[in-house]
């Protein structure tokens, strides 16, 4: 007999959300997380002492308000304190930044440009309506547009009347986000080149992709559908770091009755006679269930977990041909003192400024060329890096009088020419501190430790097939009923009990939740 009802692969933020739901609603629930914390890439490590590293996802926005309401997450712990600015140093020593004050921003921007100035307020409140028209499409079931199944055909008659609600103009606008390049999409509201490259970097963002790549504008609204206590576009920073939104998730679960054992990897699925029956574990043992979901990324799941004879060749060949190039790197620095960017004015401006966010993007350009060391296989030698000081914005993460900076770095290609080997990871290292240190050039004398991650550490750390923090590109052949393969998009497989609900499921990757929380209420139809 079977000892759960549900037994979740991979403990991270998405596969404890379903948990939690699942437990809420009276199922037996066991989670296996095979590392000795859960968080997937969503953890807080004290890497040196006294020095905790948000090593991986580092700010949170996308974390759906309705599980933050549905789990109570705030009573388990969870504590979002907000970034008050995002500051942009530019290569002739000038800066743009954006503040969370509107008006101030406004000024800003007149001070580069009158013209963008005006501009932004209209490109804000239509990039509003663009994510208010997609979030209904990130809270429902991809439906199969193949099938005629009621279900289905309800689902396509919901996307088209939705759709056509939207009206003409709307319409148009978010077919052209869905389809252009970010840069090019900035070029017809914009002409200051920071604040292009700045908001084109969230085009960017865990992708292959070039900011003049097509498609890239989508990622950029994908970035733009954040909430925290209802606010468009709002990023933050965990009380704790992102391991902070984990703990609180598996706290809520275990409140719920789910049990959650860390230190467990998964060898493999059982299957018998077309049905996933348990799992067995590395060190042998084996465990049975009704259900078994898998949260891991859909190559690790359909590739590793499971023998490909036990699937059918098509979807199989689906999965080789879903596209996880990691692009990605991390660089996390212990700090004897803050760094001093040169191009911030004035002393009172320091702190505010120094909290919230800092992105090395100075224009379109700049990453496009970026992007054009990675298209040869060799990281950026100039990189674009958004990078936060998590210890000014939480004390605790460091100790008094010491810093913790967090670095994100694009780009660092997985397949690198001649491979990731020791040195390849210092030279990397090396050049996003070197970058760093032309707006910031106290930077190296302060530097007390460093942590540099590839994203074939990432991949060896969290199991995220070739670090992709998304568990798969954001691409349009990659979204919604396309993720991670036709008629599979709705978090059912192939093998009878078995579901997925990764980020690699519909509506993709960041701290989001969405998957675990959809496929949960699509196991609980099942079960009825």
């Amino acid at each position: 007999m079977p000892s759960y009802d549900t037994l979740i692969i991979g403990g991270g933020h998405n596969g404890l959300v379903n948990a939690a739901y699942l437990a809420r609603a009276g199922k037996k629930v066991l989670v296996l997380e095979k590392r000795h914390l859960v968080g997937g890439a969503a953890v807080t490590e004290e890497i040196y002492p006294g020095f905790k590293f948000t090593e991986f996802s580092y700010v949170v926005s996308l974390l759906r308000p309705e599980i933050v309401r549905d789990l109570n997450l705030p009573a388990h712990g969870l504590e979002i304190l907000p970034l008050p600015s995002t500051f942009t140093p530019m290569l002739n020593g000038d800066y743009i930044a954006f503040w969370d004050d509107h008006e101030e921003t406004h000024n800003e921007i007149a001070r580069h440009s009158r013209k963008d100035a005006d501009a932004y307020d209209e490109y804000g409140r239509l990039m509003y309506h663009m994510a208010k028209a997609v979030r209904p499409i990130i809270g429902m079931i991809p439906p199969d547009p193949t099938s005629l199944s009621p279900n289905d055909l309800r689902g396509m008659l919901k996307m088209g009347m939705h759709m056509r609600g939207l009206g003409e103009e709307k319409f148009y606008q978010l077919f052209k986000l869905m389809t252009m390049s970010s840069g090019d999409y900035l070029d017809e509201w914009f002409e200051t080149d920071a604040l292009k490259g700045t908001k084109a970097a969230s085009g960017i963002i865990g992708t292959f992709m070039g900011p003049r790549s097509p498609g890239t504008a989508y990622v950029l609204l994908h970035h733009y559908m954040g909430e925290i206590d209802g606010a468009f576009r709002a990023w933050g920073f965990a009380k704790g770091g992102t391991g902070g939104i984990s703990n609180s998730i598996a706290n809520a679960a275990r409140s719920f009755g789910a049990e959650i054992r860390c230190n467990a990897g998964v060898a493999h699925v059982i299957v018998k006679n077309g049905r996933a029956v348990g799992v067995a574990l590395d060190n042998g043992d084996e465990i049975y269930a009704n259900v078994i979901v898998s949260s891991l990324d859909p190559k690790r799941t359909f590739l590793k977990l499971i023998d490909e004879k036990e699937l059918p060749n098509d979807f199989v060949n689906d999965i080789k041909r879903y596209k996880t190039r990691g692009s990605s790197g991390k660089v996390n620095l212990a700090l004897d003192a803050l760094p001093n960017f040169t191009a911030i004015p004035k002393k009172e401006m320091v702190m505010q400024t120094l909290r919230g966010a800092i992105s090395i993007s100075p224009s379109v350009e700049y990453l496009e060329r970026a992007y054009d060391d990675a298209k040869y296989g060799n990281f950026s030698q100039r990189p674009y890096m958004d990078m936060i000081i998590p210890s000014l914005i939480d004390p605790g993460m460091a100790p008094p009088g010491k810093h913790v900076m967090s670095i994100f770095v694009q780009y660092a290609p997985y397949n690198l020419n001649g491979g990731w080997n020791n040195e390849q990871r210092d030279a990397f290292g090396d050049a996003v501190i070197d970058t760093l240190s032309q707006f910031a050039p106290n930077l190296k004398e302060i530097i007390l430790h460093r942590q540099v991650l590839t994203p074939w550490d990432i991949e060896q750390i969290t199991g995220l097939t070739e670090g992709n923090i998304f568990a798969g590109e954001l691409a349009l052949h990659q979204l919604f009923f396309l993720r991670p393969s036709p008629q599979w998009a709705n978090y059912r497989t192939p093998l009878h009990n078995f579901y997925q609900c990764g980020s690699g499921t519909h509506p993709g990757g960041g701290i989001m939740g969405a998957g675990g929380r959809l496929a949960a209420m699509e196991i609980l139809k099942d079960s009825k």
